[in-house]
């Protein structure tokens, strides 16, 4: 029998928000986007809370991300994120999940992130919670700039094929490890290993977590970090450009299709 593993999805399992959609206002004072932009990311958070964002929206915004992210100073990006993580993140892990994140790390597995969100945002993260290990989009940079093509996209199927690369590194055996996800679109996820569980899902999903007898766990306590790992030292703060490029496209999609639904009605 291989090692075990935990793969846990980001947004709405880990923290009660989305990483990526968080940053707009300090990306629109610093001049990275407009007040229109603003305003298309504000409501997308709001449907983002609702009811979250199917595979084929997010599929959509790849091109629309690597467009509206191109030329972007990535020393800038940094320096933004790096002054906001904490205020904007940091308040909404949810307690339940800490301590889950903690069970499975005491029974000596490996806790990994896998989120569509960026790794320059995701890892710090996940170094905040103890994780060292992350499968997050990745976009390419060139001479200190997004260069706006999308190296990797950490969504759907994908996501998979990262688990399924990651556990032939690592010698996990997926039958005996855990994947914990609040989106249908991560249903691939799910099934790619012996233990999955849907957590604050939709209806969709939690619809076949009972066809499929899976356990459905509902986080309700945010917390900040720090008060639940005050004991851990601090981590360096990395850049969330991708992550945000991703939160801004999925705005400007939902925003869309919300117009043109209220002009055909």
């Amino acid at each position: 029998m291989g090692r075990s593993a935990a793969f846990f999805d980001l947004d709405k399992t880990v923290i009660a928000k989305s990483s990526a959609l968080a940053f707009g206002r300090p990306f629109y004072r610093d001049g990275l986007i407009t007040r229109r932009d603003v305003v298309k990311s504000a409501y997308a958070q709001l449907m983002f809370r609702l009811g979250g964002t199917d595979e084929q929206t997010m599929a959509r915004t790849r091109d629309y991300l690597a467009q509206l992210c191109k030329g972007w100073r990535v020393d800038q990006v940094r320096q933004i994120v790096a002054e906001t993580l904490h205020e904007l993140i940091n308040p909404y892990v949810y307690a339940e999940a800490a301590a889950l994140i903690e069970e499975h790390q005491a029974a000596g597995r490996d806790v990994v992130l896998v989120s569509a969100s960026g790794e320059e945002m995701v890892r710090p993260i996940g170094e905040l919670l103890g994780i060292t290990d992350v499968i997050a989009t990745r976009m390419t940079i060139e001479d200190g700039r997004y260069s706006g093509e999308v190296e990797f996209y950490a969504a759907g199927p994908s996501k998979v094929e990262a688990v399924r690369e990651m556990a032939k590194e690592r010698g996990y055996d997926l039958e005996e490890s855990y994947a914990y996800s609040d989106s249908f679109s991560d249903v691939p996820l799910l099934e790619s290993v012996g233990h999955p569980t849907a957590v604050n899902p939709g209806r969709a999903l939690r619809r076949l977590a009972t066809e499929n007898a899976w356990p459905v766990l509902e986080f309700r306590h945010p917390i900040p970090l720090g008060r639940r790992l005050r004991e851990r030292p601090a981590v360096p703060v990395a850049a969330a450009a991708i992550g945000v490029g991703v939160g801004v496209a999925i705005g400007i999609a939902w925003y869309g299709r919300r117009r043109g639904r209220g002009r055909s009605a």
